[in-house]
């Protein structure tokens, strides 16, 4: 009996993926199939770049949609907790990397909606590791791929 992957995310996460798979099933999908047929007008499909290119796009569309599925279906939503006495998945934490004084402030979510650019990071990357479970005031020797960097937690939300 196989188990398949879970995946917390928060009530936004999911949705999000939800919006990208309606997405790509009623407007990117049918764009690759017209790219397609269009494609196979041109003839000869062994030496088309147009075909294969569009058949690249559809292997890639049909994937995603597959994955997006999956994970939709095997979505575990992070409950809100009101103590935000400790790091935990779904709250968002402020620290300051000790001597620079640099303040950073991430959002705990899981590795389905991660997105470091906008400031959420996956509950399985090295930053995350090093805060889960800790508390305000707190110092913190994280360990990344890059060194080491010391943290004092200074609010959870």
């Amino acid at each position: 009996m196989s188990t398949e992957k879970q995946y917390p995310m928060t009530v936004a996460g999911k949705q999000k993926l939800e919006e990208e798979l309606e997405l790509l099933k009623t407007v990117k999908r049918k764009e690759v199939v017209e790219r397609i047929k269009i494609a196979r007008s041109f003839g000869d499909l062994s030496e088309n770049s147009e075909y294969d290119s569009a058949k690249e796009d559809q292997a890639f569309v049909e994937g995603r949609i597959s994955t997006l599925e999956s994970m939709i279906r095997n979505a575990v939503i992070i409950e809100e907790e009101g103590n935000n006495d400790t790091v935990s998945l779904g709250k968002t934490v402020t620290f300051i990397e000790i001597p620079d004084g640099d303040e950073e402030t991430y959002t705990i979510v899981g590795s389905a909606e991660a997105d470091p650019l906008e400031g959420l990071i996956s509950n399985d990357s090295p930053i995350a590791k090093g805060l889960l479970g800790k508390t305000i005031g707190e110092k913190v020797k994280i360990v990344t791929p890059g060194g080491e960097m010391d943290v004092e937690i200074k609010s959870i939300s």
